[in-house]
């Protein structure tokens, strides 16, 4: 009789074994590397960006966009390359990144930020916001204009003003990603200093990817005190790695620690092969 045979929906279908097979392998892989299952991208982006306003606006501008890649990419792009021998490595898991971002590099020279912005691929550099002394840089109207057409820059205090505050924040939150340079200021040793948590917190709270790069050679090719790199086309490399999401319960201090090593790692990994053997001991960061 009908009632006395098993039903069907006891057993799984054939369709859904692979399913769980599939579930099962993503779990072993996710407990492997924490980050397997991890979204690249901004939560935001499923959310919405917020309403971009009279100060927002010009940072998402697409003919601003248009511009900065002729200028980035063309006629800046040749002037590094005339006066730097530069290489540029991007983790493929960077061009998976949609949405806002922080982009978080050591700080080595005033070549820094330039190479950082033309090196990137340009789906994730179109909006890419650069924060730079407000009163070096936007209080004299050639250099705003200057920083703001090349770099899509926007001010950060350091008089303590705070007249500039949770301005990151805000573009983050207007879909614009931002790079930040959490040494607080250029290297004058060459070596690596601590990273303050600000761009943890940041990207944490918003709750974007930070991606992780390394500037190799850039203090050896323009230390401070110059303006300008030493002749010869010393070698400068840029190197982008695997965007980070902070963990369930990680504090910022530790996501930032995190962050760090990974920069520090890229610097490591990459040394030689943009600047050759170390000649002396290697310096501990």
């Amino acid at each position: 009789m009908a009632g006395n045979q098993p039903e069907k929906a006891d057993e799984p279908t054939r369709a859904e074994k692979p399913a769980k097979a599939d579930k099962h392998a993503k779990a072993d892989r996710s407990a492997q590397n924490p980050r397997h299952d991890q979204s690249v991208s901004s939560r935001l982006r499923s959310l919405g960006w917020d309403p971009l306003d009279e100060d927002t606006r010009k940072y998402r501008s697409r003919a601003r966009a248009a511009l900065r890649f002729v200028l980035q990419r063309g006629l800046f792009r040749g002037l590094v390359r005339a006066n730097v021998t530069q290489t540029v490595t991007t983790a493929r898991r960077v061009k998976a990144v949609r949405g806002p971002f922080v982009l978080v590099a050591n700080h080595t020279s005033h070549l820094d930020a330039p190479m950082l912005a033309e090196g990137l691929p340009w789906a994730q550099a179109r909006y890419l916001s650069t924060g730079v002394a407000a009163d070096y840089f936007f209080h004299v109207w050639y250099k705003r204009l200057f920083v703001r057409l090349l770099f899509n820059a926007y001010p950060i205090d350091r008089d303590g003003s705070r007249k500039n505050s949770g301005f990151s924040r805000r573009l983050l939150r207007s879909g614009v990603p931002i790079l930040v340079f959490p040494e607080g200021g250029r290297q004058k040793t060459g070596t690596m200093g601590e990273f303050k948590p600000g761009a943890a917190a940041l990207a944490s709270s918003v709750g974007v990817p930070i991606i992780p790069a390394a500037l190799v050679g850039g203090y050896e090719a323009m230390p401070k005190g110059r303006s300008w790199p030493k002749p010869g086309r010393p070698p400068v490399g840029v190197v982008f790695g695997d965007p980070m999401m902070a963990r369930d319960g990680e504090s910022v201090v530790d996501y930032m620690e995190r962050v760090r090593a990974a920069v520090v790692d890229l610097y490591d990994t990459n040394y030689e092969q943009i600047l050759g053997p170390r000649t002396g001991p290697r310096e501990e960061h």
